[in-house]
């Protein structure tokens, strides 16, 4: 942490030019860029802003005067940019310091890539929030913090364990301290009701995707998958003649076998020489294989480059792997699907917040409206626990409280 660094936040703050309320509006685009930065491992440059604009701006409908305002703090970056070039200063905000510290101690540490990155954004953000190198290596500052999350942000207990494992991470293989130990005491909170859709619901959203989308949606509907297991599927995962779909390494680091529904079977013979071209035509251009785990890329080297090996649902495009720097095919982005099956229920016209993840919930939803028992729809979604999968008992019509008739319908 160098003192020639330049910090954006300082700088905004301590400008003369802009009035406080136009400081807090370029405050809340810029951390909006940088954070978006951050998780695709890009620097601050023309090119990042640029596709920040078109990815993640423009990506949804804005009001005009968003637009304007918004422009005018990427100009004011753009500006402050060059003037840190002009002065040998690095621009690099304290948030951006700490989240490149942690990845690098992640990876020293041999960190899977998903866990560095979650890891990495908590210790930006308290960061951000502490606003001084100093204080940020002091644990009394980030108990402060970590109480903050439980008093006052009242986010869930799961995101408060991992923001306290972040945390002690960073004190512990940044900061080099052999004992950490926060004074805080986490808060369990309650478990939500998932949202679920019904089955009318889930055909509209499928007809209002584009057909690459839709037979991502089908799978991810019809066999209840996480979005992480949905995209990372490989050719031998999925058992089109048995009509199952193995989960590798799913959430646990657990395996598990699950339903392949006959339409996406269907739907999977139909495109799957289209499939094994377009794994044909990277083999002939050179192109590395797929992205393997660091062991299995020890043991098996040569096995990214199998057809067995290639993805269900590979990107269009060629793209910089993020793990070793190789440019190769990588799997459907996840933001790129989230987003279509997003816009598709805005489309559809269902009054639900709908993430992918509903898709899930209605796959166990839908089975245990079925008559499907909660021991094997435990076993399909993965749950540890069957009181996990018990919450869907609260949402499924004809079991608990909504198979009660309400007394006003009696009543009339």
């Amino acid at each position: 942490m160098t003192s020639n660094t330049a910090d954006w936040r300082h700088d905004l703050e301590a400008s003369r030019n802009l009035t406080e309320v136009e400081k807090q509006h370029f405050g809340f685009v810029l951390a909006w860029f940088e954070s978006w930065r951050l998780k695709l491992g890009i620097e601050l440059n023309r090119e990042a802003a640029v596709r920040f604009w078109k990815e993640a701006v423009k990506s949804k409908e804005r009001k005009p005067w968003q637009l304007d305002r918004w422009a005018e703090a990427m100009r004011w970056q753009a500006k402050w940019l060059s003037a840190c070039v002009a002065d040998g200063r690095e621009p690099q905000s304290l948030g951006e310091r700490l989240h490149r510290a942690v990845m690098q101690a992640g990876a020293r540490r041999g960190l899977a890539l998903r866990t560095r990155q979650t890891y990495a954004g908590w210790v930006a953000r308290y960061g951000e929030w502490v606003g001084s190198a100093q204080e940020a290596m002091n644990v009394e500052r980030g108990s402060e913090w970590l109480m903050e999350l439980v008093d006052r942000s009242k986010v869930s207990y799961a995101t408060q364990k991992q923001a306290l494992n972040a945390l002690a991470f960073f004190f512990r293989d940044v900061c080099g301290r052999e004992e950490v130990v926060f004074d805080v005491r986490l808060r369990k909170t309650e478990r939500r009701v998932p949202v679920v859709m019904s089955v009318r619901e889930v055909l509209a959203l499928l007809d209002h995707l584009d057909p690459k989308n839709r037979l991502v949606a089908e799978l991810q509907y019809g066999a209840g998958l996480r979005l992480k297991e949905l995209v990372s599927l490989k050719v031998k995962d999925v058992d089109r003649e048995r009509g199952q779909v193995v989960i590798r390494a799913g959430k646990g680091d657990k395996d598990r076998v699950t339903i392949l529904p006959d339409r996406v079977r269907l739907a999977l013979n139909a495109c799957w020489a289209d499939l094994r071209q377009m794994h044909d035509q990277d083999r002939e251009a050179g192109l590395p294989g797929v992205y393997l785990p660091d062991a299995l890329a020890r043991k098996m080297p040569k096995a990214g480059e199998r057809w067995e090996w290639f993805w269900i649902f590979p990107a269009p495009e060629i793209s910089r792997d993020p793990e070793t720097g190789i440019m190769r095919r990588h799997h459907l982005h996840e933001d790129s699907y989230a987003g279509a099956v997003t816009k598709a229920a805005r489309a559809a016209g269902i009054e639900k917040r709908i993430t992918t993840h509903v898709l899930r919930h209605s796959f166990a939803t839908h089975l245990l409206e079925l008559g499907t028992d909660l021991r094997t729809i435990q076993d399909l979604l993965g749950h540890v626990d069957v009181k996990t999968t018990e919450i869907y008992t609260h949402v499924a019509m004809g079991m608990g409280g909504c198979g009660v008739r309400s007394p006003l319908d009696v009543a009339v």
